[in-house]
């Protein structure tokens, strides 16, 4: 094997589980491959959280292996692994190992098995227990990187395969965590993303460290040199007072928190196994902004979920219109193999969940268009991380809650902060120009 290429699916979790694989094989000396129908090694790192990216990794994966009469290994790691293990060999002829999350660091025993003897290999770990050297991860963007902090989760939600997948909660230990932010922020690194299935549940598993999430982030932006703290995701049961005075005093980290509401009837949040009602959802978010009226919130939302009433879905549809959400990444209700939910009948018509979630799309798109209007003639501050694709006169970044800005600029203002004005916007996409042209922030 001399070349590699990796096809990611899914979260930004495994999008760092696949820059770590990407890392350990270029330390065993082989070298990326922009064309898999070239590549001596191919590994679909894939996600089983919903049906329709499943179905395309096995798609797309069986394409591959019908178009290589050379046999180049293959493999499948991520979610999807641990969810169908050793059934993937008689699902997908022509794959040799399978190799779950929690097994990256297994990943050069696999592949010299297979330079040995070409015989399948699963590896596939209910739980985390060996970490990983994050330091060899081959990170593609130079200005942002994302950072582990916890893996697996505990919350068992009814529709939800993670807990199987990746396993019950394993925080890793706050000094691993500063150190490495130390050592991207000394290598340029402007901007970090922490990651995790809920991150504000960080430390519960450790209460001998006697550090919570609120508290990593006070040590994480005392960091030089680091501009931008971020994290990904929250469970609303777990985000504390602490944390909403984090965000609100600190400067580094960014006025934007992802804080799924998942269904706007406390009924079906029962049934969902998320630990809250829609009341108490509600009592958080005006705590939220009543301590920081800025902040921007994010969420998930399924329709269609088993049982659900057209008056409950009308809960969620009047959710998004009050609660006003930045950004909404909605769904309608698939059945996973292995989640609680998918013993039960999946009693919504296909047509029917079509029809609500093209509701919430629109409403959503109604609300976002309004916080975009709003936001013309205001003055934001943007982490420059790159060109317009479309127009190299032009450059791109994202304000601290999430939104993504072009305005004319020098290439040379990438990894810089800068004050941009905004003037217009299109779909999802704000437009602006230099509020001061010789305001520029470097750290």
């Amino acid at each position: 094997m001399k070349t590699y290429f990796i096809r990611t699916y899914g979260c930004q979790m495994n999008e760092l589980d696949s820059e770590v694989i990407s890392g350990l094989l270029e330390q065993r000396g082989l070298k990326a491959s922009h064309d898999e129908s070239l590549a001596d090694l191919i590994i679909f790192n894939t996600c089983s959280i919903r049906d329709l990216a499943e179905r395309k990794a096995l798609g797309k994966l069986g394409q591959v292996i019908r178009s290589r009469k050379d046999r180049p290994i293959i493999g499948i790691a991520g979610c999807m692994a641990t969810s169908k293990k050793e059934t993937l060999f008689k699902k997908i002829p022509g794959i040799d190992f399978v190799i779950g999350p929690n097994n990256i660091h297994q990943l050069n025993y696999i592949l010299d098995h297979l330079e040995q003897e070409r015989s399948p290999l699963c590896r596939t770990d209910p739980t985390f227990t060996h970490e990983l050297d994050y330091t060899m991860a081959k990170r593609e963007n130079p200005i942002k990187a994302s950072v582990s902090i916890i893996r697996g989760c505990n919350k068992r939600c009814t529709y939800c395969i993670v807990p199987f997948t990746r396993g019950p909660e394993v925080s890793r230990h706050p000094n691993d965590i500063i150190n490495e932010c130390r050592d991207l922020a000394s290598k340029g690194y402007k901007e970090i993303e922490l990651l995790g299935q809920n991150v504000d549940s960080y430390g519960k598993d450790q209460p001998e460290w006697n550090m919570r999430f609120s508290d990593l982030l006070y040590h994480l932006d005392q960091i030089p040199d680091l501009l931008r703290i971020r994290f990904l995701t929250s469970h609303p049961v777990d985000i504390t007072r602490e944390l909403m005075e984090a965000v609100r005093d600190l400067p580094k980290v960014c006025e934007f928190v992802h804080f799924p509401l998942q269904a706007g009837a406390s009924r079906v949040l029962k049934k969902m196994n998320r630990h809250y009602s829609r009341e108490e959802y509600d009592e958080k978010i005006a705590l939220f902004k009543e301590i920081l009226p800025n902040v921007a919130l994010g969420t998930d939302m399924i329709v269609g979920f088993p049982t659900e009433t057209d008056g409950e879905f009308q809960e969620s549809y009047e959710a998004l219109k009050t609660i006003r959400f930045a950004h909404a990444f909605l769904f309608a209700y698939s059945a996973r193999k292995g989640a609680p939910a998918a013993r039960w009948e999946d009693d919504i018509p296909k047509e029917i969940k079509e029809k609500r979630l093209r509701q919430l799309l629109e409403v959503q798109q109604s609300v976002s268009s309004d916080l975009m209007q709003e936001m013309i003639g205001q003055t934001v501050e943007v982490l420059v991380d790159g060109t317009s694709p479309k127009d190299p006169s032009m450059i791109r970044g994202r304000t601290r809650c999430w939104r993504n800005v072009i305005f004319p600029g020098s290439p040379d203002s990438i990894g810089t902060l800068q004050s941009v004005q905004i003037t217009g916007f299109s779909h999802q996409t704000l437009f602006g120009k230099s509020y001061f042209p010789h305001n520029l922030y470097r750290s």
